[in-house]
C-alpha cells in the first residue's frame, strides 16, 4: 500500500523528498494545475523539469502518453527518476501509467488537486488510459510511492468539479458506511470538513483495497454506479453533452440503485432516499431513448463484464454492497427508463 499523507503540502512534500534520493524529478501538469497549483509547491521542490499536457478526459490517450514518454526521454530521466503527478484523476491515471511503463517502471507520487482524485483516483494503484473511446481500457496495477493530499488544493476548483468529486464520497457511504452517507449528504459542499471527509473516504477505500488489491473480488464494490456510469460517460465524451466523471457516476448510482432494488433486496424506502439525495445534488440529465443502445454497447467493454454478461456491483442496503451480479440488457434498459421518468 502507498504511503498516504493528509497534511499541508508545504510539509508533506519536503518530508517525502528528504527521505528519498532521485536522479531527476519531473512534474506532470495540465494548463490548469500549472497556473493554479504549481505555485503552491514550486518553492518546496528541488531542481526539476516540467511536462505539460492538455487537460480533460478526452486527452487521456496513447497519443498523450507518447508525448509524456518523449519528454521523460528528452529530459534524460533514468530509472532512478521520479515523476510527480500534480492534478486530478486524468493526471494521476495517465502519469502513473506512463511512469509504471517508462523504462519498465520509475517511481511516481500523486499530489491530487481535485476531490475526486483525493478520495478515490490517487490511491489504490489502478492506472489506465482510454482507448478507442473506451474508458480506462488499457492499464495496469502499480502503487505510487506516496499520495500527498492537501485540501488546500480544493480551493482552486470550480464548484462543478468539486460536486463531481463528491459523487465518490457518496459512493463510499453507500457501499460501506450508512452513517457516513447520511452525515456527508446532510452538509453543504462549501461547509464540509474536507480533512475529515477525505480521511474517512480514503480509509474506506484502503480497507477494501487491502483485502483485494487486484480486484479479484471484494474490491469490485468500489465500482458501484460505474458500470452504467462509465457507459454514459463514454457515450457523451467529446459531445456538447459531455459529463464530468462524477456526474455520470451519479446517474449510474441511481440506475444501479434501481437494479439493487430489483435484484438484491434494496428496500423501496432506501432507493427513494438514494434517488432524492443524488438528484438533489446533481439534478437530472436528459438522456434520449436513442442513446440507450449505444450506452449498453459501451457497457460490454466494462472490465467486470465476462462471457457476455453485464456484471454489476449493487447494494443490498445502504452501507452494504455486493458484486458480480449478472444483469441482462432488459434490466439495464428498465434502469435507464426509470432514470428518464424521474421528475425534473
Amino acid at each position: 500500500m502507498s504511503e498516504i499523507v493528509i497534511d499541508r503540502i508545504t510539509s508533506s512534500l519536503p518530508d517525502f523528498l528528504a527521505k528519498q534520493e532521485f536522479s531527476k524529478i519531473a512534474v506532470l501538469v495540465d494548463e490548469h494545475t500549472k497556473e493554479l497549483c504549481l505555485p503552491l509547491i514550486s518553492e518546496h521542490l528541488p531542481p526539476h523539469s516540467l511536462i505539460e499536457i492538455p487537460s480533460g478526459e478526452v486527452n487521456k490517450t496513447l497519443d498523450t502518453c507518447q508525448s509524456i514518454w518523449s519528454e521523460l526521454t528528452n529530459q534524460g530521466v533514468d530509472r532512478k527518476g521520479l515523476l510527480i503527478n500534480l492534478g486530478g484523476g486524468v493526471i494521476g491515471d495517465m502519469g502513473g501509467f506512463c511512469a509504471a511503463t517508462y523504462k519498465r517502471g520509475i517511481a511516481f507520487i500523486n499530489i491530487p488537486t481535485t476531490l475526486l482524485a483525493a478520495v478515490d483516483a490517487s490511491a489504490g494503484g489502478k492506472l489506465g488510459i482510454d482507448f478507442n473511446g473506451f474508458k480506462n481500457h488499457i492499464g495496469l496495477f502499480q502503487e505510487p510511492a506516496a499520495v500527498l493530499i492537501d485540501p488546500l488544493f480544493l480551493q482552486t476548483l470550480p464548484e462543478r468539479e468539486l460536486r463531481s468529486g463528491f459523487s465518490e464520497v457518496i459512493k463510499h457511504g453507500l457501499i460501506a458506511d450508512k452513517d457516513y452517507f447520511h452525515q456527508v449528504t446532510a452538509e453543504q459542499l462549501n461547509q464540509s470538513n474536507w480533512n475529515a471527509v477525505i480521511a474517512h473516504s480514503v480509509h474506506i477505500k484502503n480497507e477494501v483495497v487491502k483485502n483485494d488489491p487486484r480486484e479479484s473480488g471484494l474490491r469490485k464494490i468500489l465500482n458501484f454506479g460505474h458500470t452504467i456510469g462509465h457507459g454514459i460517460e463514454t457515450h457523451f465524451l467529446g459531445t456538447d453533452k459531455h459529463l464530468l466523471h462524477g456526474e455520470a457516476i451519479a446517474i449510474g448510482m441511481i440506475c444501479e440503485g434501481f437494479l439493487s432494488k430489483k435484484l438484491c433486496g434494496l428496500s423501496e424506502d432506501e432507493l427513494n432516499e438514494l434517488v432524492s439525495i443524488i438528484k438533489g445534488i446533481y439534478g437530472k440529465v436528459e438522456i434520449a431513448k436513442s442513446d440507450f443502445v449505444p450506452i449498453i454497447k459501451n457497457m460490454y467493454q466494462d472490465k467486470k463484464s465476462t462471457n457476455g454478461l453485464l456484471n454489476h456491483s449493487l447494494l443490498k442496503s445502504i452501507g452494504e454492497a455486493t458484486y458480480d451480479i449478472a444483469v441482462d440488457e432488459k434490466d439495464v434498459l428498465d434502469a435507464l427508463f426509470y432514470y428518464n421518468q424521474l421528475p425534473d
